[in-house]
């Protein structure tokens, strides 16, 4: 029952940890509750976009006709949908067990709880057994759920959290969705596509409200075109369910008036909370503040032989942030040489229709720290390859110190910008210039040539914006 390394929960970031340490040769096993991949393959960003890619392909199939294809009346199989987001998510949750058994992890099945002595205590998921585990080191990666509000209480049917969301029995005709950041973006734009009236309420003045201005804006447009109602400066006063309605009291608070919508779902989507409870980081003694586990550069907790990587540590809670903390953190507690992640430069995306990418600061974030910059924006309608393909909506936006020529952020709204992101990510890793980025050859046609063109756009020498 002795290990090298034990680590609490097999998500994005707890079976990476596992992995990696397992390939650095030490005796590492990995517990769960639930699902293998945890949160993020089986309920979060892998269903998710499944089921955005049914809603891409539903109105690519009633916008046939733009194309020169003709398609009878489709309609939209909420069940169908569902059901293929459970099996993308299953398929996900099985390559990880593959990956943990192909690397000689051993996979306990329970609810993990820490304890002094470098010691890990599983309650069995099949039998309730109880069984002590020992380890040198010992990571916590317990992840988030769902934020319940007083306001929106959760019962499964009429308010919901994401999960529900995922897989709802029926298509109900409205919804009004609490929060605008990447889950309710997502969720809002899904449920609008396939013929359910949305109604967006955020509290922060713009929706999106860690994007640019120009990027919510954009967001903005579009969600009102598609026929979603979008309210910014509100919030949910409370909801009262009365039988198969939802009456949602939303206030306008730049007015300072309230309105009552009536829908058939309320989802809300204002945030998670980490997953803390029945750990026993009290017992051990590990420091947590805000409801997260304080934590050094390496991960290492305030406990020796204890850390805590992904949503349970203060950060970005993204899947690929508690994978590169995994990394960081295995490596140098293996004693090997580890660099430190450079919160500054992770990237963000939101996978809409036009898709929402950005790294760094925004020109607001940017002048408020006094820097001088040079602004320069390349719109997809001047784009052949975004022509070509029907989707013209967003632009790529470049923010750039205007004294160094430093990309200090990057702002990408359109058809696939997600996948084009990584390579601002790389220049700005690796100290490159905006003058250097544009200088490299971008093949024509493509998305990603308006990235030069941006830049060129800053200096005032684009050919094309």
């Amino acid at each position: 029952m002795n290990y090298d390394v034990i680590v609490i929960g097999s998500g994005p970031g707890g079976y990476v940890a596992a992995v990696k340490a397992a390939q650095l040769g030490l005796k590492t096993a990995v517990v769960e509750r639930e699902n293998l991949g945890g949160i993020c393959l089986n309920w979060g960003c892998i269903p998710t976009k499944a089921l955005l890619k049914s809603a891409q392909v539903f109105n690519y199939i009633n916008h046939a006709a733009s194309y020169g294809v003709a398609a009878q009346t489709v309609e939209a199989d909420m069940g169908a949908m569902v059901q293929r987001s459970r099996g993308v998510a299953e398929t996900m949750s099985k390559g990880v067990q593959f990956l943990l058994k192909k690397n000689n992890v051993e996979v306990i099945m329970g609810t993990g709880r820490v304890k002094p002595g470098h010691k890990v205590e599983v309650t069995s998921a099949e039998d309730g057994s109880v069984t002590e585990y020992e380890a040198s080191h010992i990571i916590v990666a317990t992840g988030a759920r769902s934020r319940v509000m007083p306001s929106m209480p959760q019962d499964g049917k009429r308010i919901i959290g994401y999960r529900e969301a995922m897989t709802l029995p029926f298509k109900p005709k409205s919804m009004v969705v609490c929060g605008s950041g990447a889950i309710g973006s997502e969720f809002a734009f899904f449920y609008q596509s396939i013929g359910v009236q949305v109604t967006l309420v955020e509290f922060m003045p713009q929706i999106l409200p860690n994007e640019d201005e120009d990027t919510a804006s954009q967001m903005s447009r579009t969600f009102r075109k598609m026929g979603m109602k979008v309210m910014a400066s509100a919030s949910v006063e409370k909801v009262d369910v009365e039988g198969d309605v939802c009456h949602v009291t939303i206030k306008d608070m730049k007015r300072n008036t309230e309105t009552v919508v009536d829908c058939d779902v309320v989802l809300s989507a204002v945030g998670v909370v980490t997953n803390l409870e029945n750990l026993g980081l009290e017992e051990t003694g590990i420091a947590v503040e805000r409801g997260k586990i304080i934590v050094n550069d390496w991960y290492e907790t305030n406990v020796p032989g204890y850390y805590a990587i992904g949503d349970v540590v203060h950060g970005p809670a993204l899947a690929h942030v508690a994978s590169k903390e995994a990394i960081c953190c295995v490596e140098h507690l293996a004693g090997h040489e580890a660099k430190k992640l450079n919160y500054a430069n992770i990237p963000g995306c939101t996978y809409t229709t036009p898709e929402i990418a950005s790294v760094g600061l925004t020109e607001k974030k940017a002048l408020e720290a006094g820097k001088e910059v040079l602004v320069g924006k390349f719109f997809f309608k001047a784009s052949g390859k975004a022509t070509a393909a029907g989707n013209t909506d967003g632009f790529i936006k470049m923010v750039i110190d205007k004294n160094t020529d430093e990309i200090l952020g990057c702002h990408m709204c359109g058809d696939n910008v997600t996948e084009m992101i990584a390579g601002i990510v790389t220049a700005r890793e690796n100290g490159l210039t905006a003058k250097q980025v544009a200088a490299a050859v971008h093949p024509h046609p493509t998305m990603s040539e308006a990235v030069m063109e941006a830049i060129e756009a800053a200096y005032g020498c684009a050919i094309h914006g």
